[in-house]
């Protein structure tokens, strides 16, 4: 009897053990989840969001009405069709939604909710962007990458718990780890939870979100554009992948690093596209993120191609910040040999990679940086006022490890 149920055993464990790693840990419903805004057009005026049913469920459609403290449904919503596309990957086939509500006020709260017009998520918040200029936040993560359930969703959690009204969360790449398995992205999105559907992301594509398909062609993950639905300014064949959005006097530009040091055609696109922006930039503040760093942190890692092709714009234009990950430490510096404690005349911009996960690598130490940090997850929060930029990193405890301000005294003059 023994002898039958090892036998027993042997025969039906590796099906059990298969069946595990093809069905969904996180399976799609007629519910909508995985809801999520972004910028798709002018931030004043519009707003997208995108989410996720079951391959059942064709249908998706969203209602908008100005925020109300009231429960009452006094004010009839406006009802926007969605756009719906099926993606299918092992073990996780499911239909995603995007909806980019256009005709807004600037600056109003809204509420809205997704759904099919019988299922409904609840209703959720977000409030345009000004005209002009008004004093903001936002938020900068490194790389999420790894473990998002169990360690990364402290860093995000806390993040939005130390600024709830920061306008947007920006994702310096790397958010997942594995580039189509939708497993990670689901964890992903179990982090931030409803965060994603009150606070618009921003977000650029690293090396994670890369892959070589069957002819060996550099592609951007399946999920990438089902999930966010992001600018499409940028160059050519890199569709939401390189793009800007301006947001009250600050222009945003999203490069997209791992196809510039990959593809000669895209880096060249992208150089051509970047200094348009730059010189072309009727805004107060100029903000660069890409997942590669300009300056590695990382010990034994060095992108000379980048920095060569790049530094010369950043510095020529004045750009403010490059916000980057990567390299799975903490760096901050301009760029310039400099001496603990030693004054510095900031000529360029400040040049930060930073890390949200779990994921960590050993430093490099190098003389370009002002301030440096291992072996801990950190969030930034960057508060903008009309001449002044207040730069602040802390732990996911909550401690600050480094700040700065930046200063504009005069109006950025036009570089020729």
């Amino acid at each position: 009897m023994m002898k039958k149920t090892m036998l027993w055993l042997g025969v039906l464990l590796p099906a059990v053990i298969q069946a595990q790693e093809i069905a969904p840990l996180f399976p799609a419903t007629p519910v909508p989840d995985r809801i999520i805004l972004t910028f798709a057009g002018e931030p004043a005026t519009t707003q997208a969001v995108t989410w996720r049913t079951d391959s059942l469920t064709a249908k998706g459609i969203a209602e908008l009405k100005p925020a109300s403290p009231h429960p009452s449904r006094e004010v009839t919503p406006k009802v926007f069709d969605a756009a719906t596309q099926l993606l299918q990957l092992p073990g996780a086939t499911a239909h995603y939604h995007t909806v980019n509500f256009t005709g807004l006020q600037p600056a109003t709260a809204y509420m809205y909710r997704v759904g099919d017009g019988r299922n409904w998520s609840e209703w959720l918040h977000f409030k345009t962007a000004s005209r002009g200029f008004t004093p903001f936040s936002f938020i900068y993560l490194g790389d999420a990458q790894n473990d998002h359930k169990s360690l990364w969703s402290r860093a995000i959690r806390a993040a939005y718990a130390h600024d709830p009204h920061a306008r947007f969360m920006m994702h310096a790449g790397d958010l997942c780890n594995r580039t189509n398995v939708d497993s990670e992205w689901g964890e992903f999105f179990y982090a931030g939870g409803w965060i994603y559907g009150m606070m618009p992301t921003i977000a650029t594509p690293g090396n994670h979100e890369y892959y070589r398909d069957e002819n060996r062609t550099l592609t951007v993950t399946k999920l990438w554009r089902p999930i966010f639905a992001f600018p499409e300014n940028g160059p050519h064949g890199l569709e939401e992948r390189a793009y800007h959005v301006d947001y009250q006097q600050m222009r945003i530009i999203s490069i997209c690093s791992q196809s510039f040091l990959l593809n000669k055609a895209d880096s060249v696109s992208q150089m051509a596209w970047l200094e348009e922006l730059l010189k072309n930039n009727p805004n107060r503040w100029t903000v660069v993120t890409m997942h590669h760093p300009v300056f590695s942190s990382k010990e034994g890692r060095d992108n000379k191609s980048l920095r060569d092709a790049l530094r010369p714009l950043f510095e020529k234009y004045h750009v403010d910040l490059v916000l980057t990950g990567h390299d799975h430490t903490y760096g901050r510096g301009i760029g310039e040999q400099s001496a603990r404690g030693k004054k510095i005349s900031l000529t360029g911009p400040v040049y930060l990679t930073s890390v949200s996960g779990p994921k960590q690598y050993v430093p490099a130490l190098d003389g370009w940086q002002q301030r440096a940090g291992a072996n801990t997850q950190f969030y930034q929060v960057v508060n903008v006022e009309e001449n002044l930029l207040r730069y602040q990193s802390f732990t996911v405890t909550g401690e600050l490890y480094d700040a700065f301000d930046l200063e504009k005294k005069k109006i950025r003059e036009r570089a020729d």
